[in-house]
């Protein structure tokens, strides 16, 4: 297969972000004593908080790559949590009600350096509810079903209160270990172990913090072993290429993320079986149909084969997409 050379334009890009690289990498660095540089954690990804009563919010973000021992969770400027680095998620309590609060989450490695913050989300708790010693009916119907080794994907049907619910909790065993919004009947939870069985319950909560009975017992066991991840690859993959204005020719992808317990903000492609570029979604990732564009050369004829994958919060990578196959200029004008 003939590649042709990038052009000049092409080269001062590439030589500019491989300038930007350094930069960031330095700037991320903290440097010891005898002057060895040290990478500090990455700033947490993924973050969103969503009121679980009317006087406690719901953090939660996904996992850090690297050595992080503990996450700190702020509340503004003040630390108000901390939670080992085997955990991304966490209850704020004790806040009051109808009021918008900013978090923000930073991670800290086993040397004791705490990376930068993440992006600031807010969350507003409801107003309180006054005399409410209701608590909601238990989630009915629970069901499960095993994607893989790694994950599962739970359902419910929606409890009923007199105030409304406001959200769910997730537990295994004995443990919270998620909450969803009161109009969620359903979450993909990741980051189990191959080969293992797992017991899970969801329980209702509405503003008050009225909590309700457990719902049945959901028992799954987890495939053993590795496998592709296909329960949590992204579908609906499509690539197609196209020709730009500068005579170039582009890969145009799109895809619907893949539902999991938390947000997912970054994606691998693979060309030819090997990975061509990463991509991060800042702010609030797509939840419906996303899409990506990027440049692949100006030589017509150049089949190349595509897929994509999605890396979970857990920190884990998940299960490839469908593989397409594109040639620039087949079909362009």
């Amino acid at each position: 297969m003939r590649r042709a050379f990038a052009p000049p334009g092409a080269l001062r890009g590439a030589l500019c972000a491989m300038l930007c690289g350094v930069l960031t990498l330095l700037a991320s660095c903290a440097w010891s004593g005898d002057g060895e540089a040290r990478r500090l954690p990455a700033a947490p990804v993924g973050i969103t908080a969503a009121a679980g009563s009317a006087t406690s919010v719901h953090v939660m973000w996904n996992a850090t790559d690297g050595d992080v021992t503990a996450y700190e969770v702020y509340q503004g400027t003040t630390k108000v949590k901390e939670v080992p680095g085997s955990e991304h998620m966490v209850d704020v309590t004790r806040l009051r009600p109808s009021t918008t609060y900013v978090f923000t989450v930073r991670a800290r490695d086993t040397d004791g350096q705490v990376g930068p913050s993440s992006r600031e989300v807010r969350a507003a708790t409801p107003a309180a509810v006054t005399a409410d010693g209701s608590a909601p009916t238990a989630p009915g119907r629970p069901q499960g079903r095993v994607i893989g080794s790694r994950a599962v994907q739970l359902s419910w049907s929606a409890s009923s209160d007199d105030r409304g619910v406001l959200s769910y909790d997730i537990h295994q065993g004995a443990t919270k270990i998620h909450s969803v919004g009161g109009n969620q009947t359903a979450t993909v939870v990741t980051g189990l172990r191959p080969g293992t069985r797992y017991a899970f319950t969801v329980r209702a909560r509405d503003a008050a913090d009225n909590v309700s009975p457990a719902s049945g017992t959901v028992r799954l066991t987890t495939a053993p072993g590795t496998d592709d991840g296909r329960g949590t690859a992204p579908t609906g993959f499509r690539a197609a290429t196209r020709l730009g204005d500068d005579g170039a020719y582009y890969l145009d992808l799109s895809w619907v993320p893949p539902r999991a317990d938390g947000t997912v903000t970054e994606y691998q492609v693979h060309l030819d079986g090997r990975p061509a570029t990463s991509l991060v979604f800042g702010g609030n990732p797509p939840s419906g149909r996303a899409t990506y564009s990027f440049y692949a050369g100006r030589e017509d004829g150049v089949t190349q084969r595509v897929r994509i994958r999605a890396r979970l919060p857990d920190g884990t990578w998940g299960g490839f997409s469908a593989e397409r196959t594109v040639t620039t200029g087949a079909g362009e004008p």
